[in-house]
């Protein structure tokens, strides 16, 4: 009987020490972000941790401090890649923490309380945030599916038409940018004519900048390295990481799936690339060309 009151009071203790650690995160997000309501959301989540913490306390009857290892980690996501994105991995990350809640028992009168904050509450005002990052996720998407779709299929061709990595990587580099230019140009067109809250410039600046680095991570194997198929190999596996690190973005900030949209991104990615270099044996074949 004495180990599971210990394994309780363990429980509880790790409950009482994860709100006052989301306390804090909440707090000094609700310092750093933009917008009066953002700050107004952010500010009445940690009033709510500091609730639960202070719950928690009547029954362990101490003082518990944050995880500042947590505290960090989250802080610094959430300017890295915003705070929409930081809150949400975070409160992801707790959804198994907050089924143990079931095991504690019922002589815990507050504990329903504190599982409808939890579940409830805390999730509804999350979607209420607004952040301007997110707005232009669209034009992110579609920097990064053209870079990828057209300039796999560049690198593919050109890897087996041109035999240098130099000269692929020159090629693929001022394709690139006219393309970058290009698509920034639509971008801010196609937001002007439909806006829906949207600054063109804004929406062109974030499909340009999303292309060219692309660009400039698919290509710098070319710029170290002389094997042309091992370089080729690390543009796949380079863009096989972008397409996972955005699609995992995209799902923890809106909640969509990961799965498809992974799946889907890389194998349009790769069949446009294994066409181009069917283009491109074929090209070089026609034409002699050696180099």
């Amino acid at each position: 009987m004495k180990q599971g009151l210990d394994f309780e009071a363990r429980e509880v203790a790790a409950f009482q020490k994860n709100e006052i650690t989301e306390h804090y995160i909440y707090k000094y997000l609700s310092g750093r972000v933009a917008g009066v309501k953002n700050r107004r959301i952010l500010s009445q989540i940690a009033d709510d941790e500091m609730r639960h913490y202070n719950v928690w306390k009547t029954y362990t009857r101490q003082d518990v401090g944050p995880s500042r290892i947590r505290v960090w980690f989250y802080s610094v996501i959430s300017l890295v890649f915003g705070f929409t994105f930081g809150i949400k991995l975070m409160e992801n990350g707790e959804k198994n923490a907050h089924n143990v809640y079931s095991r504690i028992p019922g002589s815990f009168k507050e504990i329903n309380g504190i599982i409808r904050d939890e579940e409830e509450h805390e999730q509804a005002l999350l979607m209420l945030l607004e952040e301007d990052r997110l707005k232009y996720t669209g034009s992110i998407v579609l920097g990064l599916n053209d870079a990828l779709v057209e300039l796999m299929g560049v690198l593919a061709g050109l890897t087996f038409a041109l035999q240098n990595t130099r000269i692929v990587a020159l090629t693929a580099s001022i394709t690139g940018v006219a393309a970058a230019l290009s698509m920034a140009a639509s971008g801010y067109l196609s937001t002007k004519s439909d806006p829906a809250g949207k600054n063109p410039f804004v929406a062109a600046l974030y499909t340009g900048i999303a292309y060219i680095v692309t660009v400039l991570l698919l290509i710098t194997p070319y710029l170290f390295l002389e094997d042309l198929y091992l370089c080729l190999g690390l543009a796949f596996f380079a863009a096989v990481c972008i397409i996972g690190f955005f699609n995992f973005y995209i799902s923890v900030a809106r909640g969509v799936p990961f799965k498809s949209r992974f799946i889907e991104m890389v194998g349009l990615s790769f069949t446009v690339a294994a066409l181009s270099f069917l283009a491109g044996y074929a090209i070089r074949f026609a034409f002699g060309i050696v180099i």
